[in-house]
């Protein structure tokens, strides 16, 4: 399982970023051979941390060494020395974690600088729970046992029956899909369709790593039938136009902007984001009678070394104050 996390820290870089497995089972980079051959481009305006390293609540940041392309932990967020707070985050919103942690703090000073979050993947994170808290990113290994989850509402409801978390479920906000491209749509898509074209190169999730994909796949079936969602997620996959990735709001930006990917499904929230930071991505609305509805939820987990903390932040996620800030990013309240 390590050899497989530290695949995480692959989203960080550029060329590299296809170094993680085009399937599960392949061994990396294969059929991929001529997308990116190119000396590494330091464009530290395109690669993570975006938002300029901002997403960290530390008081005492001590030496600043992030180097773009080698060393940086994009989806680790605060100073894990002592906190009072630790949150598992789905990382598809991981933009919004710094004003909600500001925000969170404002009226609870006692937490200022003392909340750690991670920003990867649901399912991974739920594998490090279920390790304990231990997580390998390359050379590095580390702990932390997680107070609060956030997931989609069934993911948080099926651990919460296994006993992984505890109940009540909390929604908080939906999400919808869409199709990312690059600034101008060079490449003229017009919805799920034309990803299946065979010189349409994309980076999409991978349904063994992320929901999401399994999401898409429910979407290009709506648009196409199986015959579409088959092409993009299996021929194209053999062929090398389709990219999996194991981390796709990471990786699917990153691809496209660095000219490896035409293409990418995924939240709408992540295009929007990019779109604000100025970098040159767009996006595709796909209409809404093929389209997914995400709805966004969390819970304690068990055996939380911070209950109390927890409950405090399960109550703070649905206030207003918290739904202003995703809805910057086209989150809607949830409704029963």
């Amino acid at each position: 399982m390590r050899s497989t996390l530290s695949h995480v820290l692959c989203a960080s870089l550029a060329c590299g970023l296809l170094a993680g497995p085009a399937l599960a089972q392949e061994p990396a980079g294969k059929g991929l051979p001529s997308m990116c051959k190119q000396p590494p481009r330091f464009e530290e305006n395109i690669l993570p941390p975006w938002q300029g390293g901002t997403n960290n609540d530390a008081t005492d940041r001590g030496l600043l060494f992030t180097v773009p392309e080698i060393d940086v932990l994009a989806d680790f967020h605060g100073d894990l020395t002592d906190p009072k707070l630790i949150i598992f985050f789905g990382g598809n919103y991981y933009f919004a974690t710094k004003d909600l942690v500001l925000t969170f703090e404002e009226s609870h000073p006692e937490f200022k600088g003392r909340i750690f979050w991670e920003t990867i993947p649901p399912g991974r994170l739920m594998e490090q729970i279920e390790n304990g808290g231990r997580i390998t990113v390359g050379n590095m290994t580390w702990t932390a046992k997680a107070d609060v989850y956030f997931a989609g509402l069934r993911k948080v409801k099926e651990s919460i029956d296994k006993g992984t978390l505890v109940g009540p479920a909390v929604p908080y906000v939906t999400n919808n899909l869409t199709v990312m491209v690059g600034k101008g749509n060079p490449r003229h898509i017009n919805g799920l369709a034309d990803l299946g074209k065979p010189d349409i190169r994309l980076a999409m999730p991978n349904p063994a790593y992320e929901g999401i994909g399994r999401q898409i796949k429910s979407a290009l079936e709506k648009a196409g039938g199986e015959a579409l969602a088959s092409t993009v997620y299996d021929t194209k996959v053999k062929d090398g136009s389709t990219y999996l990735t194991l981390i796709h709001h990471r990786q699917t930006p990153l691809a496209i902007m660095q000219g490896c990917a035409d293409a990418g499904v995924t939240w709408q929230s992540e295009a929007l984001f990019q779109e604000q930071v100025g970098n040159p991505i767009e996006h595709v609305a796909i209409p809404d009678n093929v389209n997914t509805t995400a709805i966004y939820a969390g819970a304690q987990v068990k055996d939380a070394p911070h209950p109390q903390a927890a409950k405090a932040w399960l109550d703070f996620i649905r206030s207003p104050e918290a739904l202003k800030i995703f809805g910057r990013y086209g989150f809607k309240p949830y409704t029963e």
